[in-house]
């Protein structure tokens, strides 16, 4: 399903949000590069990133995440942005062998304007964002005022209804 509301885009770029994890190797060196690989793909432009954060994890026992959030213009399909992200986990050596297992490298998409997609490989917005405060601390940092579409409120209004207690600047 695609929302009949207008998209944040102009007619040749679209504002989308990408969340970046990791928590093997040296994290903040591989999110700093992930993003530099990202901003030379053609299509996609780094427009700002939010600071990097120390989060606990999710799932099995492992290392605390470094997290944060970028804004892109994109040129290319949510689709092919999506795959352009797996592509470029894969660079940095991401392995999936344990669901929210440790990563070297996890990229999200997270909203792409103001998109409402649900399809069997892509549901934007990210589906579990209104509930991750590692996602939401960083993206309210860059962008307070995006206004979730599914829900309509801003992301400073959704980080409010979350303890943000595990979340801390790195």
């Amino acid at each position: 399903m695609v929302s009949n509301s207008q998209v944040l885009s102009t007619s040749k770029s679209t504002l989308s949000a990408i969340a970046l994890g990791s928590n093997l190797g040296d994290s903040q060196a591989t999110l700093e590069a992930a993003l530099i690989e990202l901003d030379q793909t053609p299509g996609i432009t780094v427009k700002t990133r939010s600071s990097w954060y120390k989060t606990k994890p999710i799932g099995p026992v492992q290392p605390d995440y470094i997290n944060g959030c970028a804004l892109v213009d994109t040129q290319v399909s949510p689709q092919k942005l999506l795959e352009t992200l797996l592509e470029t986990e894969q660079k940095f050596g991401r392995v999936r062998l344990e669901h929210w297992g440790a990563r070297t490298l996890d990229l999200d998409l997270i909203l792409f304007g103001n998109l409402i997609l649900d399809t069997p490989d892509l549901i934007i917005p990210h589906p579990r964002m209104r509930e991750r405060a590692f996602v939401l601390v960083p993206l309210a940092e860059i962008a307070p005022d995006w206004i979730e579409p599914v829900s309509g409120m801003k992301v400073s209004q959704l980080l409010e209804r979350l303890d943000i207690s595990g979340v801390t600047r790195y």
